[in-house]
């Protein structure tokens, strides 16, 4: 025998192997196949029209002055980030919504608290509390403008005679606080939604082994209940942030971003750049600037998410 025998030819795979490789992928493609329309549909009704921002974002665009537009390459960009006004706004919108999101899940732990204990009329008062959320943001918004907070005829002002603060106009004054209160108000019920639906989903029997060991309500509460609500919350602050730091129309019907820009988020003032100042290629940057804010702090709060279930699961195992 050589020492330098040939190596040994590579093995084709079967023919049997092979139908079944060719049958499976067909299989795989039969089952893909009917959702290539709504994946089309979904590139072209997201992507495309974000591409056409981006390619505006790079244009000098007025519409006040036809025909001025230039290809301007990162200048929107750069006017966009030093703009005092956008980052007033920016500010504004991360104060609007963490205030939101941190009391609407606050209100919704106390009374997802209470409904978990059983009490005569339990369905009724749940269907009234989820009543806000049902009620569509422009109608929230005229309701607290007009019924709440005029300084005249609103119940707040009424409520707060005695204490010398009936003729405060509060959307004037407090816009920023007027719009939060508004707010919490709609998402309230919703965050309650998810809190309640961990409390029904946590075991008696830990409960019975708390108090067994002599553990106070309140020491059974941090110690065992907001521990099992942890995805919960999170989940909650994820989603209510998603849609919080995308309101206009409560802002647009209480406020119009005013006293000045001193209420304006994002949304709106993109809006007013757009269609009160027709400044395309400006606002069409801080749409993308926007937009890219937005997926870092979601996938961030998604790897959070997912970190802390993938723990838990470990820990179950």
């Amino acid at each position: 025998m050589s020492a330098t025998a040939a190596a040994p030819a590579p093995q084709r795979p079967a023919p049997a192997a092979r139908t079944a490789k060719r049958t499976e992928r067909a299989r795989g493609w039969s089952l893909r196949a009917p959702l290539l329309p709504a994946l089309i549909f979904t590139i072209l009704v997201t992507q495309l029209p974000f591409l056409f921002t981006i390619y505006y974002s790079l244009q000098s665009w007025n519409l006040v002055r036809p025909g001025s537009g230039s290809f301007t390459g990162l200048a929107n960009y750069a006017a966009v980030l030093t703009d005092a006004q956008f980052l007033g706004a920016a500010l504004n919108t991360v104060v609007i919504t963490a205030s939101c999101v941190l009391l609407s899940m606050a209100v919704g732990i106390g009374l997802a608290m209470l409904l978990d204990r059983k009490f005569a009329g339990r369905g009724v008062v749940r269907t009234l509390l989820i009543t806000p959320f049902l009620i569509i943001p422009v109608a929230t918004a005229l309701l607290w403008k007009t019924t709440m907070f005029d300084p005249v005829f609103g119940l707040i002002g009424f409520v707060l005679t005695p204490f010398g603060l009936g003729d405060v106009d509060w959307v004037s004054q407090f816009p920023v606080v007027s719009v939060v209160t508004a707010l919490v108000w709609q998402w309230s019920p919703f965050m309650m939604l998810l809190v309640l639906a961990g409390l029904q989903s946590q075991g008696d029997d830990v409960i019975e082994a708390g108090q067994v060991d002599g553990a106070s309500k309140w020491q059974m509460f941090t110690n065992i209940t907001l521990p099992h609500l942890r995805r919960y919350i999170e989940l909650g602050v994820l989603l209510g942030s998603i849609y919080v730091v995308n309101t206009f129309d409560t802002i647009y019907m209480m406020t119009q971003g005013g006293p000045g820009t001193a209420s304006a988020n994002l949304p709106f003032y993109i809006y007013q750049r757009t269609f009160l100042g027709f400044d395309i290629g400006q606002s069409a940057a801080m749409g993308v600037v926007v937009v890219i804010g937005t997926i870092a702090v979601a996938m961030l709060a998604l790897r959070l998410i997912f970190r802390t279930f993938m723990s838990d699961q470990e820990a179950n195992s």
